[in-house]
């Protein structure tokens, strides 16, 4: 999802096409010019109606560049002129109201202009906010040495592509890894703090051997960072040579498919988000070929209709279990967005991985430790 940004540029001569808004703002004013029109011709031979057609290139400056506005009232004023011209009883009123639909034509222009530069502006900082949100939550997969990741991220927020939930997968010397974590709190401050987490763990992963350093010094990154009531749930996720291992910072505990069953991989003791100086316990299972495993923010696990939850569990096979973990991921995201009418209430991170089978295999050893526990 990272992008260049090419903004638009211009040459002398070039002019720019007529957009779609500038369209709709003809069409509109033309119908009402119509309307206007009709209703002076039903009237009778004076114009009583005239001054009516200032409204039209306010109309037009609604959705039209200043240049359509100016057709507009150019139209409004002619067709003006010519009901004036025919009635002889209308004398100077007949003037103002011409001279009301020119000056109404150049106030609805000068404001059409103020609003294409703001809209210009809004779009620029859009195309910015993108950049920037790219680069915070970079894409994943969909191949991470012998896994097949796929990641998505749901917004509350139509306005925004992040918030504080965020997910990283990187094929260290150390394995793949993979971080899930949830910021507390919304806004900027949870975005900043996200960019916080996913710079050091995108350093830290390929420096550590041991996954729970790995989650010392996010705890550490965190704590340097925010205030005393600030923290960041987080799951850290290794797979080395078929082992799994799973450390859990007060974190929803990941979902493990495997053949039609979902094992909810439960840490071996709880431990406090990053933030608290957490004391975690590393969970060692092994993986067989074709298992999947989810992993999501608390977002969804919260999502409910109507009093009841999302039955995350319950369907998790069923939507996650067939086709890519892309597919599976979309297939999850519609039945969620389905089971809570379109309004969620909490921002939802979801990573799907499918352990695919040994591939070349770590460049460093497995530590005596989790060779032994792997093998129990």
């Amino acid at each position: 999802m990272l992008f260049r940004v090419t903004m638009p540029t211009s040459t002398p001569g070039h002019r720019r096409p007529l957009s779609p808004g500038s369209r709709a703002g003809l069409g509109a004013a033309l119908v009402l010019l119509a309307v206007v029109s009709a209703v002076e011709l039903a009237d009778g031979e004076h114009a009583h109606f005239v001054g009516l057609l200032a409204a039209v290139p306010f109309l037009a400056a609604v959705f039209a560049f200043w240049q359509t506005v100016l057709v507009a009232g150019l139209l409004a004023t002619i067709v003006g002129m010519v009901f004036v011209g025919v009635d002889p009883a209308q004398g100077m009123s007949g003037v103002v109201n011409i001279v009301g639909v020119i000056v109404a034509t150049g106030i609805a222009a000068a404001g059409a202009t103020i609003r294409q530069r703001q809209a210009d502006r809004i779009a620029e900082l859009q195309r910015l906010a993108a950049v920037a949100q790219q680069a915070v939550l970079r894409p994943i997969g969909p191949q991470v040495g012998s896994l097949s990741v796929a990641g998505r991220y749901i917004s509350a927020t139509a306005a925004a592509d992040i918030g504080g939930d965020l997910y990283e997968a990187l094929d260290t010397p150390y394995g793949v890894r993979i971080i899930i974590g949830d910021v507390r709190g919304k806004g900027l401050d949870a975005v900043r703090l996200a960019s916080i987490v996913l710079g050091s763990y995108r350093h830290v992963a390929y420096e550590r051997a041991d996954l729970t350093a790995v989650a010392a010094d996010l705890d550490r990154a965190v704590a340097r960072s925010v205030g005393d009531e600030d923290f960041v749930t987080a799951a850290l996720v290794e797979e080395r040579g078929g082992t799994l291992t799973i450390v859990n910072c007060g974190h929803p505990a990941p979902l493990l498919l495997r053949r039609g069953q979902v094992i909810s991989l439960e840490p071996d003791a709880p431990a406090p988000p990053l933030g608290f100086m957490p004391e975690v316990k590393a969970r060692v299972d092994r993986l067989e070929p074709g298992d999947r495993l989810l992993l999501f923010t608390d977002g969804l696990g919260e999502a409910r209709r109507d009093g009841e939850f999302f039955p995350t569990a319950d369907r998790a096979w069923r939507l996650l279990g067939h086709g890519t973990v892309g597919d599976g991921l979309a297939s999850l995201e519609t039945a969620l967005v389905d089971w809570v009418h379109g309004r969620l209430e909490d921002d939802i991170a979801l990573v799907l991985m499918e352990y695919t089978g040994p591939g070349d295999g770590p460049t460093v050893p497995m530590p005596s430790w989790e060779v032994g526990a792997a093998g129990s």
